[in-house]
């Protein structure tokens, strides 16, 4: 825990106190959302956000279309149908084989203390690193304009840390329970308003160094464009509860431009 303490600010997240893990869980379970402010210690944002300074020029970017369900379109539907409605998502990403080993991105990913506190908050019985070399940490940009478009998640959880926030922009908007995905039910007319603007989503508040994990998979979600000189950087620690999972080849060449 001494090398774990240099990064995470442990007097504030404890995450190896019982009551601590039990206020966290009961927070996803209740809102699909949890939100530790200030979970990294200065020092250890500072030096991750000047890793992404320096290795932001080995970024792959990438512009795409996509409906929010994240699937192929359905030729049966028109094209203004909420299964097949395009929204644009556009960032840059560096991948994990991009990350320095002595990076604290790398240690607080790999800290058995890390991800037993994730285990006990997400419910999940162990976490594997993803099998290929691409998609475990990622840092994402996000400069003047670029956004993610609304969507729905095919993973059940997701966890990231804010490195860097931007100007103006940028803002997480989801909307919960907006559909079922285990049973089928995707709620075509609930996205569709949304699509519409006619849904006021809810928008959470991230500060540098925040940890958030979130369930969208059943929540659909967007982070609005990014607005003024500083890029949003995010970083995305992604875990499997199976062992040997690797990212689809297509879903590396779209997201990473490289196998």
């Amino acid at each position: 825990m001494q090398q774990l303490a240099q990064i995470v600010n442990l007097s504030t997240n404890p995450l190896e106190d019982a009551v601590f893990i039990a206020r966290s869980k009961q927070t996803l379970d209740q809102h699909g959302v949890l939100v530790l402010p200030g979970f990294l210690q200065a020092d250890a944002l500072a030096a991750i956000r000047q890793e992404g300074m320096e290795n932001r020029h080995g970024a792959f970017y990438a512009t795409n279309q996509h409906n929010v369900y994240l699937r192929p379109q359905d030729e049966n539907l028109p094209a203004v149908h909420a299964r097949n409605w395009l929204v644009t998502s556009s960032k840059g990403c560096i991948t994990d084989d991009q990350i320095p080993a002595d990076s604290a991105l790398r240690t607080l990913y790999n800290a058995q203390a890390f991800r037993a506190f994730l285990c006990a908050v997400l419910d999940e019985r162990q976490l594997y690193s993803y099998a290929d070399r691409l998609s475990s940490i990622n840092l994402h940009y996000a400069h003047t304009g670029q956004e993610l478009g609304w969507h729905f998640d095919n993973s059940s959880f997701a966890i990231t840390l804010l490195i860097q926030k931007p100007q103006a922009g940028g803002i997480f908007e989801y909307v919960e329970n907006l559909r079922d995905a285990d049973r089928g039910e995707m709620n075509y007319d609930g996205v569709k308003q949304v699509l519409d603007g006619e849904v006021m989503p809810k928008r959470l508040a991230i500060n540098e160094g925040d940890l958030v994990l979130f369930r969208g998979r059943n929540a659909m979600h967007r982070v609005t464009p990014t607005a003024g000189e500083t890029t949003r950087m995010l970083v995305v620690l992604a875990y499997n509860a199976q062992p040997d999972i690797a990212l689809s080849e297509s879903a590396r060449m779209t997201f990473y431009g490289r196998l």
